[in-house]
């Protein structure tokens, strides 16, 4: 069986009872101590989704899944939920970048922030303005040669830089909700 407490030297920002809370909803969701992707989804109670949104949910997944072995261990699980609740800002952009870096070429284009903020709103809900708009008022600011690509250099200078954008990025990218369901046990709609 696990050792929760070994998770504490990867995610030391978390304390032993959180890991310990963590742990035990984590084993209670997933017996095998291996979560694929099936089950990720349904323990954040995710089904009926739109083809963006699943498409947003597995990239969230295989971002999680550190060692690409095609399950979230445990370990997995709490460096995530550190890096959500307590990552600072610089590893929360990195992290970004390689949520909408969807390719994995590098580069964020226009095609890839579109796909993923539709997908966002599809789970969140929720938007003051479209995925085109969002995805051409970041490129027109950050994307310094026009190459109409962003590296991750020009997406964390760019963000860190700019404090609308980030406060922006941050609300609409922002994973805590994941958590708080995860953390509140499953809703089962009737």
């Amino acid at each position: 069986m696990f050792d929760a407490m070994g998770a504490a030297g990867s995610a030391d920002d978390i304390n032993a009872m959180e890991i310990h809370h963590w742990y035990t909803k984590f084993m209670k969701e997933c017996p095998s101590g291996q979560l694929c992707l099936h089950e990720f989804k349904h323990v954040l109670d995710l089904h009926g989704l739109t083809p963006e949104a699943n498409n947003y949910v597995e990239q969230v997944f295989h971002t999680f899944d550190m060692n690409k072995d095609g399950f979230i261990d445990f370990l997995e699980f709490i460096a995530a939920i550190n890096l959500v609740i307590r990552g600072k800002i610089d590893q929360k952009l990195k992290w970004y970048f390689k949520l909408y870096d969807a390719d994995g070429n590098g580069c964020i284009d226009k095609k890839e922030l579109i796909s993923i903020f539709t997908a966002i709103q599809a789970i969140n809900g929720h938007s003051d303005m479209s995925a085109e708009d969002f995805t051409n008022m970041v490129f027109q600011k950050i994307d310094v040669n026009n190459d109409g690509e962003l590296t991750l250099e020009e997406f964390i200078n760019g963000v860190e830089g700019d404090e609308g954008l980030m406060e922006l990025i941050t609300k609409n990218f922002d994973l805590s909700n994941v958590l708080k369901v995860i953390q509140n046990g499953r809703r089962h709609s009737v």
